[in-house]
Protein backbone atom coordinates (compact mmCIF):
# COMPACT_ATOMS: atom_id res chain seq x y z
CA UNK A 1 0.00 0.00 0.00
CA UNK A 2 1.34 3.49 -1.03
CA UNK A 3 -1.66 5.61 -1.03
CA UNK A 4 -4.91 6.40 0.68
CA UNK A 5 -7.52 8.68 -0.67
CA UNK A 6 -10.67 9.03 1.40
CA UNK A 7 -10.77 13.06 0.62
CA UNK A 8 -14.28 14.97 0.19
CA UNK A 9 -16.11 12.26 1.84
CA UNK A 10 -18.33 12.84 5.25
CA UNK A 11 -16.52 10.72 7.02
CA UNK A 12 -17.10 11.26 10.66
CA UNK A 13 -15.81 10.36 14.29
CA UNK A 14 -12.06 10.18 15.48
CA UNK A 15 -9.59 8.46 13.87
CA UNK A 16 -8.36 5.54 14.82
CA UNK A 17 -5.39 4.39 16.54
CA UNK A 18 -4.47 1.48 14.23
CA UNK A 19 -3.82 3.97 11.62
CA UNK A 20 -0.43 3.40 12.67
CA UNK A 21 -0.45 0.20 11.64
CA UNK A 22 -0.12 1.08 7.66
CA UNK A 23 3.47 1.59 8.05
CA UNK A 24 4.04 1.42 4.23
CA UNK A 25 2.01 4.43 3.31
CA UNK A 26 3.32 7.21 1.66
CA UNK A 27 0.43 9.61 1.04
CA UNK A 28 -2.71 9.70 3.35
CA UNK A 29 -5.21 12.42 2.17
CA UNK A 30 -8.18 12.41 3.87
CA UNK A 31 -8.95 16.35 3.61
CA UNK A 32 -12.80 17.93 3.39
CA UNK A 33 -14.68 15.05 5.93
CA UNK A 34 -16.17 15.42 9.25
CA UNK A 35 -13.51 13.90 11.43
CA UNK A 36 -12.89 14.53 14.65
CA UNK A 37 -10.99 14.51 18.15
CA UNK A 38 -7.50 14.77 18.59
CA UNK A 39 -5.25 13.10 16.07
CA UNK A 40 -3.63 9.97 17.56
CA UNK A 41 -0.07 9.74 18.00
CA UNK A 42 0.29 6.45 16.48
CA UNK A 43 0.48 8.84 13.15
CA UNK A 44 3.95 9.23 14.64
CA UNK A 45 4.67 5.42 12.98
CA UNK A 46 3.60 6.45 9.59
CA UNK A 47 7.91 6.77 8.85
CA UNK A 48 7.41 6.77 4.88
CA UNK A 49 4.77 9.33 4.37
CA UNK A 50 5.55 11.83 2.14
CA UNK A 51 2.31 13.73 2.26
CA UNK A 52 -0.49 14.17 4.93
CA UNK A 53 -3.38 16.57 4.14
CA UNK A 54 -6.40 16.36 7.00
CA UNK A 55 -7.03 19.89 6.27
CA UNK A 56 -10.88 20.64 6.53
CA UNK A 57 -12.54 18.31 9.51
CA UNK A 58 -13.08 19.27 13.06
CA UNK A 59 -10.03 17.64 14.44
CA UNK A 60 -9.01 19.29 17.40
CA UNK A 61 -6.81 19.46 20.72
CA UNK A 62 -3.06 19.82 19.92
CA UNK A 63 -0.73 18.93 16.98
CA UNK A 64 0.80 15.42 18.28
CA UNK A 65 4.72 15.85 18.53
CA UNK A 66 5.04 12.87 17.00
CA UNK A 67 3.97 14.05 13.56
CA UNK A 68 8.22 14.73 14.13
CA UNK A 69 8.70 11.53 13.30
CA UNK A 70 7.89 11.67 10.00
CA UNK A 71 11.33 12.86 8.69
CA UNK A 72 10.52 12.24 5.01
CA UNK A 73 7.30 14.23 5.11
CA UNK A 74 7.38 16.98 2.52
CA UNK A 75 3.78 18.37 2.18
CA UNK A 76 1.64 18.62 5.36
CA UNK A 77 -1.25 20.40 5.51
CA UNK A 78 -3.55 20.64 8.75
CA UNK A 79 -5.35 23.78 8.25
CA UNK A 80 -9.23 24.47 8.84
CA UNK A 81 -9.37 22.77 11.78
CA UNK A 82 -9.74 23.29 15.78
CA UNK A 83 -6.37 22.55 16.98
CA UNK A 84 -5.20 24.81 19.79
CA UNK A 85 -1.91 25.06 22.01
CA UNK A 86 1.33 25.50 19.76
CA UNK A 87 2.57 24.91 17.14
CA UNK A 88 4.83 21.91 18.26
CA UNK A 89 9.12 22.60 17.73
CA UNK A 90 9.19 19.12 16.61
CA UNK A 91 7.86 19.62 13.12
CA UNK A 92 11.60 21.45 12.80
CA UNK A 93 12.86 17.48 12.94
CA UNK A 94 11.04 17.52 8.82
CA UNK A 95 14.03 18.76 7.12
CA UNK A 96 12.47 17.43 3.39
CA UNK A 97 9.27 19.13 4.23
CA UNK A 98 8.46 22.11 1.42
CA UNK A 99 4.82 23.18 1.95
CA UNK A 100 3.16 23.67 5.39
CA UNK A 101 -0.61 24.67 5.93
CA UNK A 102 -1.76 25.36 9.39
CA UNK A 103 -3.83 28.36 9.04
CA UNK A 104 -7.73 28.80 10.28
CA UNK A 105 -6.89 26.58 13.79
CA UNK A 106 -6.97 28.46 17.13
CA UNK A 107 -2.97 27.69 17.82
CA UNK A 108 -1.48 30.06 20.37
CA UNK A 109 2.07 30.95 21.19
CA UNK A 110 5.07 31.78 19.39
CA UNK A 111 6.07 30.71 15.91
CA UNK A 112 9.37 28.23 15.79
CA UNK A 113 12.25 29.28 13.66
CA UNK A 114 12.32 26.54 11.73
CA UNK A 115 15.62 26.69 11.25
CA UNK A 116 16.17 23.01 9.63
CA UNK A 117 13.45 23.23 7.49
CA UNK A 118 15.57 24.66 4.59
CA UNK A 119 13.47 22.91 1.73
CA UNK A 120 10.33 24.87 3.13
CA UNK A 121 9.10 26.96 0.36
CA UNK A 122 5.22 27.00 0.94
CA UNK A 123 4.11 28.50 4.83
CA UNK A 124 0.68 29.86 5.58
CA UNK A 125 0.08 30.48 9.54
CA UNK A 126 -2.70 33.21 8.99
CA UNK A 127 -5.80 33.10 10.71
CA UNK A 128 -4.71 31.57 14.10
CA UNK A 129 -3.94 33.18 17.91
CA UNK A 130 -0.20 33.31 17.50
CA UNK A 131 1.88 36.17 18.98
CA UNK A 132 4.98 37.81 19.64
CA UNK A 133 7.83 37.91 16.88
CA UNK A 134 8.19 36.40 13.39
CA UNK A 135 11.12 34.52 13.78
CA UNK A 136 14.80 36.01 11.47
CA UNK A 137 15.11 32.70 9.67
CA UNK A 138 11.67 32.96 8.30
CA UNK A 139 10.71 36.72 8.34
CA UNK A 140 11.25 38.29 4.67
CA UNK A 141 10.89 34.61 2.85
CA UNK A 142 7.70 34.43 3.00
CA UNK A 143 4.50 36.70 1.86
CA UNK A 144 2.79 38.58 4.66
CA UNK A 145 -0.51 36.86 4.12
CA UNK A 146 1.23 34.03 5.52
CA UNK A 147 0.86 35.86 8.94
CA UNK A 148 -2.51 37.84 8.31
CA UNK A 149 -4.70 37.43 11.27
CA UNK A 150 -3.24 36.65 14.28
CA UNK A 151 -3.45 39.96 16.05
CA UNK A 152 -0.89 39.95 18.65
CA UNK A 153 1.76 38.72 16.51
CA UNK A 154 4.18 41.70 15.34
CA UNK A 155 5.15 42.25 12.01
CA UNK A 156 8.66 43.76 13.06
CA UNK A 157 12.22 42.37 14.92
CA UNK A 158 13.01 42.99 18.32
CA UNK A 159 15.68 45.75 16.67
CA UNK A 160 13.22 47.60 14.76
CA UNK A 161 10.84 47.80 18.31
CA UNK A 162 13.73 49.44 19.90
CA UNK A 163 14.41 51.69 17.39
CA UNK A 164 11.08 52.31 17.17
CA UNK A 165 10.68 52.93 21.21
CA UNK A 166 13.73 55.26 20.92
CA UNK A 167 12.37 57.32 18.09
CA UNK A 168 9.13 57.67 20.18
CA UNK A 169 11.04 59.08 23.25
CA UNK A 170 12.92 61.31 21.49
CA UNK A 171 9.23 62.73 19.61
CA UNK A 172 8.16 62.79 23.65
CA UNK A 173 11.03 64.87 24.52
CA UNK A 174 10.06 67.30 21.83
CA UNK A 175 6.56 67.47 22.09
CA UNK A 176 7.18 68.52 25.71
CA UNK A 177 9.59 71.41 24.87
CA UNK A 178 7.08 72.66 22.28
CA UNK A 179 4.19 72.35 24.96
CA UNK A 180 6.01 74.39 27.25
CA UNK A 181 6.63 77.09 24.37
CA UNK A 182 3.02 77.11 23.47
CA UNK A 183 1.20 77.01 26.37
CA UNK A 184 -0.20 80.09 25.98
CA UNK A 185 -1.63 79.23 22.91
CA UNK A 186 -3.61 76.17 24.70
CA UNK A 187 -6.46 78.29 25.17
CA UNK A 188 -7.00 79.44 21.83
CA UNK A 189 -6.64 75.86 20.66
CA UNK A 190 -9.34 74.81 22.85
CA UNK A 191 -12.04 77.52 21.78
CA UNK A 192 -11.06 76.69 17.97
CA UNK A 193 -11.61 72.94 18.58
CA UNK A 194 -14.74 73.77 19.87
CA UNK A 195 -15.89 75.63 17.48
CA UNK A 196 -14.77 73.13 14.71
CA UNK A 197 -16.27 70.43 16.31
CA UNK A 198 -19.73 72.31 16.73
CA UNK A 199 -19.44 72.52 13.09
CA UNK A 200 -19.13 69.21 12.18
CA UNK A 201 -21.71 67.64 13.89
CA UNK A 202 -23.94 70.32 11.97
CA UNK A 203 -22.34 69.26 8.65
CA UNK A 204 -21.75 66.14 7.34
CA UNK A 205 -18.72 66.58 5.13
CA UNK A 206 -16.34 69.42 5.82
CA UNK A 207 -14.43 70.85 2.38
CA UNK A 208 -10.95 72.71 2.53
CA UNK A 209 -8.74 73.35 -0.38
CA UNK A 210 -10.79 70.85 -2.24
CA UNK A 211 -10.50 67.80 -0.04
CA UNK A 212 -13.01 65.90 1.96
CA UNK A 213 -11.31 65.98 5.34
CA UNK A 214 -14.64 64.44 7.32
CA UNK A 215 -15.29 61.47 9.75
CA UNK A 216 -18.93 60.99 10.46
CA UNK A 217 -19.51 61.02 14.37
CA UNK A 218 -20.75 57.22 14.83
CA UNK A 219 -22.56 57.12 17.91
CA UNK A 220 -20.98 60.27 18.58
CA UNK A 221 -17.25 58.69 19.66
CA UNK A 222 -15.74 57.98 16.04
CA UNK A 223 -13.05 60.59 15.13
CA UNK A 224 -10.17 60.72 13.35
CA UNK A 225 -7.63 59.21 15.51
CA UNK A 226 -9.78 56.53 17.04
CA UNK A 227 -9.24 54.99 13.24
CA UNK A 228 -5.47 55.99 13.49
CA UNK A 229 -4.60 54.27 17.03
CA UNK A 230 -7.13 51.47 16.38
CA UNK A 231 -5.13 49.69 13.43
CA UNK A 232 -1.87 51.49 14.68
CA UNK A 233 -1.59 53.65 11.53
CA UNK A 234 -2.82 51.11 9.28
CA UNK A 235 -0.30 48.15 9.82
CA UNK A 236 -0.47 45.61 7.94
CA UNK A 237 -1.49 42.98 10.66
CA UNK A 238 -5.08 44.55 10.52
CA UNK A 239 -4.87 44.45 7.13
CA UNK A 240 -7.86 41.59 5.73
CA UNK A 241 -7.40 41.88 1.78
CA UNK A 242 -6.20 43.99 -1.01
CA UNK A 243 -8.24 45.22 -4.12
CA UNK A 244 -6.88 46.69 -7.24
CA UNK A 245 -7.11 50.35 -5.76
CA UNK A 246 -7.06 49.46 -2.22
CA UNK A 247 -6.73 47.80 1.08
CA UNK A 248 -9.38 46.90 3.72
CA UNK A 249 -8.60 46.57 7.39
CA UNK A 250 -10.57 45.39 10.90
CA UNK A 251 -10.50 47.64 13.28
CA UNK A 252 -12.20 47.41 16.73
CA UNK A 253 -12.69 51.30 17.94
CA UNK A 254 -12.97 52.45 21.46
CA UNK A 255 -16.54 51.56 21.66
CA UNK A 256 -16.50 48.27 20.71
CA UNK A 257 -17.58 48.68 17.56
CA UNK A 258 -15.82 46.53 14.72
CA UNK A 259 -15.30 48.08 11.29
CA UNK A 260 -13.98 47.66 8.30
CA UNK A 261 -11.95 50.38 6.85
CA UNK A 262 -11.19 50.90 2.95
CA UNK A 263 -7.88 52.52 2.71
CA UNK A 264 -6.89 53.87 -1.07
CA UNK A 265 -3.22 53.04 -1.57
CA UNK A 266 -0.84 56.38 -1.61
CA UNK A 267 -0.23 56.04 -5.40
CA UNK A 268 -3.72 55.24 -6.60
CA UNK A 269 -4.84 58.69 -3.69
CA UNK A 270 -3.19 60.90 -6.49
CA UNK A 271 -4.74 59.55 -9.76
CA UNK A 272 -7.94 61.25 -10.16
CA UNK A 273 -9.96 58.41 -12.10
CA UNK A 274 -9.79 56.32 -8.21
CA UNK A 275 -10.35 60.14 -6.55
CA UNK A 276 -13.66 60.07 -8.97
CA UNK A 277 -14.65 56.45 -7.42
CA UNK A 278 -14.10 56.95 -3.51
CA UNK A 279 -16.21 60.57 -3.73
CA UNK A 280 -18.97 58.22 -5.98
CA UNK A 281 -18.89 55.76 -2.89
CA UNK A 282 -19.25 58.20 -0.55
CA UNK A 283 -21.87 60.37 -2.58
CA UNK A 284 -24.16 57.24 -2.96
CA UNK A 285 -23.96 55.54 0.17
CA UNK A 286 -24.82 58.17 2.33
CA UNK A 287 -28.17 58.60 0.40
CA UNK A 288 -28.51 54.80 0.43
CA UNK A 289 -30.60 53.11 3.44
CA UNK A 290 -31.43 49.83 2.44
CA UNK A 291 -31.06 45.95 4.81
CA UNK A 292 -29.07 44.63 1.67
CA UNK A 293 -26.49 47.39 1.15
CA UNK A 294 -23.91 48.18 3.22
CA UNK A 295 -23.70 50.33 5.44
CA UNK A 296 -21.05 53.15 5.44
CA UNK A 297 -20.23 54.97 9.08
CA UNK A 298 -17.86 57.56 7.99
CA UNK A 299 -15.17 59.01 5.52
CA UNK A 300 -11.92 60.95 5.09
CA UNK A 301 -11.26 61.85 1.94
CA UNK A 302 -7.77 64.05 1.44
CA UNK A 303 -4.37 63.52 -0.32
CA UNK A 304 -2.59 61.95 2.60
CA UNK A 305 -5.10 59.81 3.62
CA UNK A 306 -8.29 58.72 1.37
CA UNK A 307 -10.46 55.71 3.30
CA UNK A 308 -14.48 54.54 3.89
CA UNK A 309 -15.46 53.07 6.95
CA UNK A 310 -17.96 50.23 6.45
CA UNK A 311 -19.81 48.16 8.96
CA UNK A 312 -17.48 44.81 9.47
CA UNK A 313 -18.84 41.55 7.33
CA UNK A 314 -17.32 38.68 9.02
CA UNK A 315 -17.80 35.95 6.54
CA UNK A 316 -15.82 38.18 3.15
CA UNK A 317 -17.51 37.81 0.02
CA UNK A 318 -19.49 35.18 -2.01
CA UNK A 319 -16.68 34.42 -4.04
CA UNK A 320 -14.61 33.74 -1.42
CA UNK A 321 -17.80 31.49 0.60
CA UNK A 322 -18.57 29.39 -2.80
CA UNK A 323 -14.66 28.85 -3.20
CA UNK A 324 -13.98 27.27 -0.30
CA UNK A 325 -15.54 23.61 0.67
CA UNK A 326 -16.17 24.12 4.43
CA UNK A 327 -17.70 28.13 3.85
CA UNK A 328 -19.70 26.86 0.67
CA UNK A 329 -21.53 23.78 2.93
CA UNK A 330 -22.55 26.75 5.32
CA UNK A 331 -24.13 28.03 2.68
CA UNK A 332 -27.27 26.09 2.35
CA UNK A 333 -29.42 25.98 0.13
CA UNK A 334 -32.10 28.16 2.44
CA UNK A 335 -29.31 30.88 2.61
CA UNK A 336 -28.61 31.00 -0.86
CA UNK A 337 -32.16 31.39 -1.97
CA UNK A 338 -32.72 34.26 0.30
CA UNK A 339 -29.36 35.57 -0.72
CA UNK A 340 -30.35 35.81 -4.27
CA UNK A 341 -33.52 36.90 -3.26
CA UNK A 342 -31.62 40.20 -1.00
CA UNK A 343 -29.82 41.05 -4.12
CA UNK A 344 -32.31 41.63 -5.61
CA UNK A 345 -34.46 43.67 -3.52
CA UNK A 346 -31.25 46.00 -3.08
CA UNK A 347 -31.07 46.19 -7.01
CA UNK A 348 -34.43 46.49 -7.44
CA UNK A 349 -34.14 49.98 -4.91
CA UNK A 350 -31.53 51.59 -6.11
CA UNK A 351 -33.22 50.89 -9.54
CA UNK A 352 -36.57 51.93 -8.86
CA UNK A 353 -37.25 53.42 -5.37
CA UNK A 354 -34.63 56.00 -5.35
CA UNK A 355 -35.40 59.87 -5.62
CA UNK A 356 -32.34 59.40 -8.55
CA UNK A 357 -32.22 56.16 -9.84
CA UNK A 358 -28.51 54.49 -9.60
CA UNK A 359 -26.93 51.81 -11.61
CA UNK A 360 -24.32 49.65 -9.76
CA UNK A 361 -22.09 48.73 -12.72
CA UNK A 362 -19.97 46.18 -11.06
CA UNK A 363 -22.29 43.38 -9.78
CA UNK A 364 -20.09 40.28 -8.93
CA UNK A 365 -20.00 37.79 -6.21
CA UNK A 366 -16.81 39.99 -5.34
CA UNK A 367 -18.93 42.39 -4.26
CA UNK A 368 -21.43 40.40 -2.30
CA UNK A 369 -20.33 40.50 1.19
CA UNK A 370 -21.45 37.92 4.10
CA UNK A 371 -21.77 38.65 7.84
CA UNK A 372 -22.18 36.16 10.28
CA UNK A 373 -25.22 35.25 9.24
CA UNK A 374 -24.93 34.12 5.84
CA UNK A 375 -26.85 37.28 4.76
CA UNK A 376 -25.88 39.25 1.42
CA UNK A 377 -25.07 42.42 1.37
CA UNK A 378 -24.30 44.63 -2.29
CA UNK A 379 -21.22 46.64 -1.41
CA UNK A 380 -18.83 48.45 -3.67
CA UNK A 381 -20.74 51.72 -5.67
CA UNK A 382 -17.31 53.09 -6.90
CA UNK A 383 -17.86 52.94 -10.58
CA UNK A 384 -21.38 53.25 -9.85
CA UNK A 385 -23.80 56.09 -11.44
CA UNK A 386 -27.12 58.28 -11.70
CA UNK A 387 -29.56 56.86 -14.46
CA UNK A 388 -30.38 58.93 -16.97
CA UNK A 389 -33.54 58.07 -19.19
CA UNK A 390 -32.10 59.75 -21.90
CA UNK A 391 -29.78 57.23 -23.04
CA UNK A 392 -27.54 59.69 -24.85
CA UNK A 393 -26.45 60.52 -22.01
CA UNK A 394 -25.51 57.20 -20.34
CA UNK A 395 -22.81 56.28 -23.15
CA UNK A 396 -19.84 56.24 -21.23
CA UNK A 397 -16.12 55.79 -22.54
CA UNK A 398 -15.15 52.85 -20.96
CA UNK A 399 -16.43 49.37 -19.56
CA UNK A 400 -16.36 49.29 -16.05
CA UNK A 401 -16.91 45.86 -14.27
CA UNK A 402 -15.62 42.75 -13.52
CA UNK A 403 -14.95 40.54 -16.34
CA UNK A 404 -17.51 37.55 -17.04
CA UNK A 405 -20.21 39.77 -15.00
CA UNK A 406 -20.67 42.37 -17.72
CA UNK A 407 -23.13 42.72 -20.04
CA UNK A 408 -22.19 41.87 -23.75
CA UNK A 409 -23.89 44.61 -25.36
CA UNK A 410 -21.86 46.63 -23.87
CA UNK A 411 -18.59 45.85 -26.12
CA UNK A 412 -20.48 47.60 -29.01
CA UNK A 413 -22.86 50.02 -27.59
CA UNK A 414 -21.19 51.44 -24.47
CA UNK A 415 -24.83 52.32 -23.17
CA UNK A 416 -24.86 51.81 -19.74
CA UNK A 417 -28.26 51.68 -18.11
CA UNK A 418 -29.95 49.20 -15.32
CA UNK A 419 -30.29 46.30 -17.78
CA UNK A 420 -26.54 45.88 -17.24
CA UNK A 421 -26.82 45.13 -13.81
CA UNK A 422 -29.86 42.80 -14.51
CA UNK A 423 -27.58 40.83 -16.44
CA UNK A 424 -24.61 40.72 -13.99
CA UNK A 425 -27.67 39.70 -11.10
CA UNK A 426 -28.41 36.57 -13.72
CA UNK A 427 -24.71 35.89 -13.79
CA UNK A 428 -24.47 36.04 -9.52
CA UNK A 429 -27.79 34.05 -9.43
CA UNK A 430 -26.51 31.26 -11.52
CA UNK A 431 -22.86 31.24 -9.42
CA UNK A 432 -25.04 30.85 -6.11
CA UNK A 433 -27.02 27.92 -7.30
CA UNK A 434 -23.98 26.42 -9.14
CA UNK A 435 -21.56 27.18 -6.73
CA UNK A 436 -18.92 28.39 -9.05
CA UNK A 437 -19.25 30.66 -12.08
CA UNK A 438 -21.69 29.41 -14.69
CA UNK A 439 -18.74 30.51 -17.46
CA UNK A 440 -19.80 28.72 -20.73
CA UNK A 441 -23.06 27.40 -19.78
CA UNK A 442 -24.37 30.96 -19.87
CA UNK A 443 -23.64 31.30 -23.91
CA UNK A 444 -23.95 27.72 -23.87
CA UNK A 445 -27.78 28.09 -22.89
CA UNK A 446 -29.28 31.67 -24.57
CA UNK A 447 -28.63 29.47 -28.05
CA UNK A 448 -30.82 26.98 -29.65
CA UNK A 449 -27.89 25.21 -30.34
CA UNK A 450 -25.96 22.54 -28.40
CA UNK A 451 -26.97 19.55 -25.67
CA UNK A 452 -29.85 19.91 -23.36
CA UNK A 453 -29.11 19.95 -19.60
CA UNK A 454 -31.09 19.11 -16.48
CA UNK A 455 -31.30 21.59 -13.87
CA UNK A 456 -30.74 19.19 -11.34
CA UNK A 457 -26.69 18.52 -12.92
CA UNK A 458 -25.71 22.09 -12.69
CA UNK A 459 -26.19 22.72 -8.77
CA UNK A 460 -23.93 22.74 -6.29
CA UNK A 461 -22.81 19.19 -5.32
CA UNK A 462 -21.16 20.15 -2.02
CA UNK A 463 -25.06 20.48 -0.76
CA UNK A 464 -27.16 17.64 -0.32
CA UNK A 465 -30.15 17.32 -2.86
CA UNK A 466 -32.81 19.72 -1.91
CA UNK A 467 -35.81 17.89 -1.07
CA UNK A 468 -37.94 20.67 1.21
CA UNK A 469 -40.76 21.58 -1.47
CA UNK A 470 -40.33 25.01 -0.92
CA UNK A 471 -36.60 25.01 -1.41
CA UNK A 472 -36.88 23.22 -4.77
CA UNK A 473 -39.78 25.55 -5.98
CA UNK A 474 -37.37 28.18 -5.01
CA UNK A 475 -34.40 27.04 -6.96
CA UNK A 476 -36.80 26.18 -10.11
CA UNK A 477 -37.89 29.85 -10.13
CA UNK A 478 -34.31 31.54 -9.52
CA UNK A 479 -32.63 29.77 -12.63
CA UNK A 480 -35.93 30.80 -14.44
CA UNK A 481 -35.18 34.21 -13.58
CA UNK A 482 -31.26 33.71 -14.11
CA UNK A 483 -31.79 33.14 -17.59
CA UNK A 484 -34.33 35.61 -18.26
CA UNK A 485 -31.58 37.96 -16.31
CA UNK A 486 -29.02 36.68 -19.18
CA UNK A 487 -30.79 37.39 -21.99
CA UNK A 488 -28.69 38.63 -24.88
CA UNK A 489 -31.44 41.29 -25.59
CA UNK A 490 -31.36 43.85 -22.93
CA UNK A 491 -34.75 44.38 -23.82
CA UNK A 492 -35.70 41.12 -23.31
CA UNK A 493 -34.99 41.05 -19.86
CA UNK A 494 -36.73 41.49 -16.94
CA UNK A 495 -36.51 45.26 -14.36
CA UNK A 496 -35.17 44.30 -10.90
CA UNK A 497 -38.59 45.10 -9.80
CA UNK A 498 -40.13 42.43 -12.26
CA UNK A 499 -37.64 40.15 -10.69
CA UNK A 500 -38.73 41.11 -6.94
CA UNK A 501 -42.15 40.65 -7.56
CA UNK A 502 -41.51 37.41 -9.09
CA UNK A 503 -40.06 35.94 -5.82
CA UNK A 504 -42.73 37.82 -3.35
CA UNK A 505 -45.69 36.20 -5.80
CA UNK A 506 -47.22 32.99 -4.39
CA UNK A 507 -44.89 29.75 -5.76
CA UNK A 508 -46.81 26.97 -7.57
CA UNK A 509 -46.26 23.82 -6.84
CA UNK A 510 -43.71 21.84 -9.37
CA UNK A 511 -46.12 19.43 -12.19
CA UNK A 512 -43.29 17.37 -12.26
CA UNK A 513 -40.55 15.40 -10.35
CA UNK A 514 -37.47 18.18 -10.06
CA UNK A 515 -34.77 15.29 -11.58
CA UNK A 516 -37.43 15.80 -14.89
CA UNK A 517 -36.76 19.57 -15.27
CA UNK A 518 -34.43 20.97 -18.04
CA UNK A 519 -32.70 24.26 -18.64
CA UNK A 520 -34.11 24.66 -21.86
CA UNK A 521 -37.50 24.72 -20.27
CA UNK A 522 -36.64 27.25 -17.86
CA UNK A 523 -34.61 29.15 -20.65
CA UNK A 524 -37.87 28.97 -23.51
CA UNK A 525 -40.52 30.11 -20.58
CA UNK A 526 -42.06 26.41 -20.96
CA UNK A 527 -44.48 26.37 -17.86
CA UNK A 528 -44.98 23.04 -17.78
CA UNK A 529 -43.43 22.12 -15.15
CA UNK A 530 -45.95 24.54 -13.07
CA UNK A 531 -49.46 23.13 -12.36
CA UNK A 532 -51.76 25.16 -14.16
CA UNK A 533 -49.18 26.39 -16.56
CA UNK A 534 -48.20 29.84 -15.85
CA UNK A 535 -46.34 31.80 -12.40
CA UNK A 536 -47.71 34.85 -10.77
CA UNK A 537 -45.35 37.36 -11.78
CA UNK A 538 -42.65 35.58 -13.46
CA UNK A 539 -45.41 35.20 -16.46
CA UNK A 540 -44.87 39.20 -17.24
CA UNK A 541 -41.46 39.23 -17.07
CA UNK A 542 -40.33 39.78 -20.99
CA UNK A 543 -43.83 42.89 -21.58
CA UNK A 544 -40.68 44.93 -22.17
Amino acid sequence: MSGVNLSSNVFNGPLPSSIGNLTSLTSLSLQVNKFNGSIPSEIGNLTNLIRLNLSKNRFDGAIPLEIGNLRNLKFLDLSSNNFVGKIPVELENLIELTQLDLHNNSLSGSIPSFRRNSYLHDLNLSQNHLKGPIPHSIKGHFPNTAFLGNEDLNQFDETQAHRRRSSIMNYMMVFILLAVIFISCIVVGLCFIFRCATKSMQLETIEKNGNFLSIWNYDGKIAYEDIINATEDFDLKYCIGTGGYGSVYRARLPNGKVVALKKLHRLEAEDPTFDKSFQNEVKYLTELRHRSIIKLHGFCLHRRCMFLVYEYMENGSLFCALRYDIEAVELDWSKRVNLVQDIAHALSYIHHECAWPIIHRDISSNNILLNNKMQGFVSDFGTARLLDHDSSSNVTANIAGTYGYIAPELAYTLVVNEKCDVYSFGVVAMETMMGEHPGDIVSTLLTSFGEDIMLHKILDLRLPFPRENSIVRSIVLIVSLALACLSANPKSRPTMKQVLEAFLARKLPLAKPFHEISLAQLRDNDRSWLEGGSIEASSRLSDE
